[in-house]
């Protein structure tokens, strides 16, 4: 299977393989240490909006989010950040043609907080590329939470442009952070 084709099953919201997606994740979770950090059965899901206004059973990040609440992963899937403006689809725009984390922090708001304020929110992303999305979300979740552990998931990471990609799956946890006018992200 290439990168694509898992990319392609994502972004369509593949009813298929989204589960089966977020059972690996599950699996890795109960074989490993990894995302333990991310992950808790108090912690809300929250799914990123795509680049357009939409229902967020369109998303394929609520539609992960959905599939890992329901393998236990978190207490529930709250879809509060909503994006009012749409923004330039950063696959299909060139490097710097791509939103910047401002235009993107611009484009969304904030929706009703749920009662009880939860202590733990997961953004839950399909693909993270530099980390604009999510520190801008991460950035507006804070703007009105200003109390909540805020942490994020994005099931692909991209790599750039390299000639040889060694192993298609290669989960890993890292941070993204704002840094000389930009977000950053490591790994």
């Amino acid at each position: 299977m290439s990168a694509r084709v898992l990319c392609h099953r994502i972004k369509t919201s593949d009813p298929v393989w989204i589960p089966r997606y977020a059972g690996c994740v599950a699996e890795l979770l109960a074989r490993t240490y990894m995302f333990r950090r991310i992950f808790a059965r108090d912690a809300l899901l929250v799914p990123v909006p795509g680049s357009a206004a939409a229902l967020p059973r369109h998303w394929p990040a609520w539609q992960l989010a959905t599939a890992l609440r329901e393998l236990g992963l978190a207490c529930g899937v709250w879809s509060g950040l909503q994006r009012q403006l749409p923004v330039r689809k950063s696959a299909t725009a060139l490097s710097g043609e791509r939103p910047t984390v401002w235009q993107h922090y611009a484009s969304l708001s904030l929706g009703q907080v749920p009662a009880p304020v939860p202590h733990r929110l997961v953004l839950i992303d399909d693909v993270i590329t530099k980390g604009r999305t999510l520190l801008a979300a991460a950035t507006r979740l804070s703007s009105g939470l200003p109390h909540a552990d805020i942490r994020a998931f994005a099931l692909v990471r991209t790599l750039g442009f390299v000639s040889r990609v060694e192993r298609l799956l290669e989960p890993c946890e890292g941070v993204v952070y704002w840094a000389g006018g930009d977000a950053r992200r490591e790994p």
